[in-house]
């Protein structure tokens, strides 16, 4: 199964000859780079680019071209070499495309020779650069992996060559553009664009989220590159008068500022959230050679369809279309925002102008003055939130047809789906994490789905800590009310938040154990003082656990013991291509491993051992839950800091915590609970238990 990566993730490669494929919406310029263990450059020797297509172990085109292959060879790299980084850098020959943000996003596809792609990385979030490392391939531990990177350069390929510690960066730069222009890699135009209607949106992946994991991924922030920074990263700034840059995950080309008549469209360029409008009357001169194209019905717009995306599957529309809900929900909110503040500066502009002479700022006509420029900002708020609230009725009445048709995977725990259910013959594509939404439509909800198998462990904040990026008042209230546990009045205590966040954790156990094939996934659980026994019973009553944990410094070393030699001999069964060697003991069934209050019980053995898990074991079938304090581990010091970032922090409460690069928009969490005194996870875990002990 491919792995679809987002910025910063990795993913084992089983096979050391590869191609790696590159596609965008322009003629870009492929090269390599042969880096150490650090990641520096040896010199120019180090880099294969059209002017040298050829180094050890790497080949790469001679042209400029919207389409690449790449070959690469590992086991014929010199020893030296542990980084094999992908360029793409955009020409300067006439009418090439100027910056990464003028057309569709790139799109990296590592494969093996017989075209089996391993990996795909859509670089999302390039606006201004001219140049990125898109992916590399790293040695680690004798295996290699391929990472996301994603990381542009708005000063193009020296800046980018320079930041890889090449002295000589300027001078191989200007080698590259003078090959390039003198014909030895001569140009091939892009293919001709298709129109992207809703049904032609491409397969998008892991969003994520928004950042957090987006829950995605993380794409490229302003603060990765300075001359980024002074772009923004408002969507909406591409629509309107104030704009900066778009949030959309497939980028598309759009012109700064809007045309000079006509509304403002705030619509997806690639996804259609409002129906077109019927074209005129046809003439008198048409012809059938020439029809006109039928007026739209008179009733009003159509009625949304649930799987109106693109996939090969029912399901994989569904995630599809759900992904397209989500951008057009972040699109139009950020063009009301932005259309908000700058109603904002031009009032405050306008007052500071009119008033400046102090002699104006009394009498009638200095509150004439004032007057008109409130009204005109009121007028220009009232036009705002009237295109946004068009935009959230298409939006929520989508919602409406989207949610019944989910398949259990993407579905709510109330959903009734769930009583229908069935143990799955195959693992789904994606699993519903919890909701995302933002203050401006509360009563809309958009699905946070993650792909499968997770990349990404989670870590579940059971501290205050939790509520300290919290959203306003109303918004937590109505959150808080949906809540499948019941909250006392006022905001959770410390003991509250606790019992909130293994009850969350349990949930997601039991999504994870539900949409895997009965035997294909198994939990195992930490828990060094024994106090998460109320929480997992649903586990434990259906088998799903065999036992409660045992409890103490031992049942911490022997659970973490046990998977470190799991992750280990799985890793020497995938370098070695001996799957059939492993040992009849090892448990072939992904494993979750639930870690509660963390750090309470950890010695220093333990902690380099949770780590290990954390990194490597996504890659082989095992992934990690923490049920920790963040304040808590900030005893520890520094040493918590990587395992902190390398996991998808949620919060057992709603929480708007969830970062949105794309945008700026801070995404408020809602945690997948079942509702107050419902069942349905203990039955659901129940039948999936009786189909284990069916033959």
């Amino acid at each position: 199964m491919t792995a679809e990566l987002v910025r910063g993730q990795n993913h084992l490669l089983d096979r050391t000859r590869v191609e790696i494929r590159v596609a965008a919406g322009g003629p870009v310029v492929a090269g390599v780079t042969l880096g150490d263990a650090q990641g520096r450059l040896s010199g120019v020797e180090a880099v294969a680019h059209p002017g040298a297509p050829r180094r050890t172990g790497i080949e790469v085109p001679r042209q400029a071209a919207a389409e690449h292959r790449i070959a690469v060879d590992l086991d014929a790299l010199p020893a030296a070499v542990h980084r094999v980084s992908v360029l793409l850098a955009l020409p300067s020959t006439t009418g090439a495309l100027p910056t990464f943000g003028a057309a569709a996003a790139p799109s990296v596809a590592v494969t093996g020779l017989d075209g089996t792609a391993l990996a795909r990385y859509t670089l999302t979030g390039l606006d201004a650069e001219s140049a990125v490392v898109a992916v590399e391939l790293y040695r680690r531990q004798g295996a290699w992996k391929v990472r996301a990177v994603g990381q542009g350069y708005a000063g193009g390929l020296p800046a980018m060559l320079h930041d890889q510690g090449l002295p000589q960066a300027a001078e191989l730069a200007a080698e590259i553009e003078q090959a390039v222009g003198l014909g030895q890699a001569r140009a091939v135009p892009a293919p001709a664009p298709v129109a992207a209607g809703r049904s032609e949106r491409p397969v998008t992946g892991p969003a994520a989220p928004p950042a957090g994991d987006r829950p995605s991924p993380a794409p490229r922030t302003a603060s990765d590159d300075p001359a980024a920074s002074a772009h923004g990263a408002g969507v909406a700034h591409r629509a309107g008068p104030t704009a900066e840059q778009t949030a959309a995950s497939e980028t598309g080309a759009a012109s700064p500022t809007p045309p000079a008549a006509g509304p403002v469209d705030y619509r997806h360029p690639r996804r259609r959230s409002a129906p077109a409008p019927p074209d005129p009357a046809p003439s008198p001169a048409a012809t059938p050679s020439t029809p006109a194209t039928v007026p739209a019905a008179a009733d009003g717009p159509a009625q949304p369809v649930a799987g109106d995306a693109a996939g090969w599957s029912m399901e994989e529309r569904l995630y599809n279309q759900v992904w397209g809900m989500f951008e057009d929900l972040a699109r139009s909110v950020a063009a009301y925002r932005s259309a908000a503040d700058f109603a904002a500066s031009r009032m405050e502009q306008e007052l500071d102008e009119a008033l400046a002479d102090p002699r104006n700022r009394l009498g009638a006509a200095a509150d004439v003055t004032r007057a008109t420029a409130r009204d005109r900002h009121a007028t220009l708020v009232t036009q705002a939130r009237a295109a946004l609230d068009r935009d959230l009725g298409q939006l929520v009445a989508e919602s409406q047809v989207v949610e019944p048709a989910l398949p259990p995977a993407f579905a709510r725990w109330d959903s009734p789906v769930w009583h229908g259910y069935q143990a799955p013959q195959e693992r789904p594509m994606a699993l519903r994490l919890g909701d995302l939404h933002l203050p401006e439509v509360l009563d809309l909800r958009i699905p946070m789905l993650v792909r499968l198998p997770l990349e990404r462990g989670l870590w579940i904040d059971s501290g205050p800590a939790a509520l300290v990026h919290g959203g306003p008042d109303p918004e937590r209230e109505v959150g808080r009310r949906e809540l499948g546990s019941a909250l006392t009045d006022g905001p959770p205590d410390e003991a509250e938040l606790g019992r909130l966040a293994m009850e969350t954790a349990v949930a997601i156990a039991a999504r994870l154990l539900a949409v895997h094939p009965p035997g294909d996934f198994a939990v195992q659980v930490i828990d060094p003082a024994g106090t998460a026994a109320p929480a997992l019973a649903p586990l434990v009553e259906s088998g799903a656990l065999p036992a409660l944990p045992v409890p103490g410094a031992q049942g911490v070393a022997s659970v973490l013991e046990g998977l470190t030699r799991r992750v280990d001999l799985v890793q020497m069964a995938v370098r070695h291509r001996a799957a059939d060697s492993l040992p009849p003991d090892l448990d072939p069934a992904e494993q979750l491993l639930i870690v509660h209050d963390f750090p309470h019980g950890f010695d220093d053995r333990a902690l380099t051992r949770l780590r290990y898990l954390a990194d490597e074991g996504p890659a082989v079938g095992v992934h990690l839950l923490m049920v920790a304090d963040r304040a808590r581990t900030r005893e520890y010091g520094p040493v918590l800091d990587p395992l902190w970032r390398s996991l998808l922090r949620i919060t057992p409460v709603p929480d708007a915590h969830l970062a949105d690069p794309w945008v700026g928009h801070a995404w408020t969490y809602e945690p997948p609970l079942a509702p107050a005194g419902s069942q349905v996870v203990r039955q659901v875990l129940g039948q999936l238990a009786a189909a284990r002990r069916t033959p």
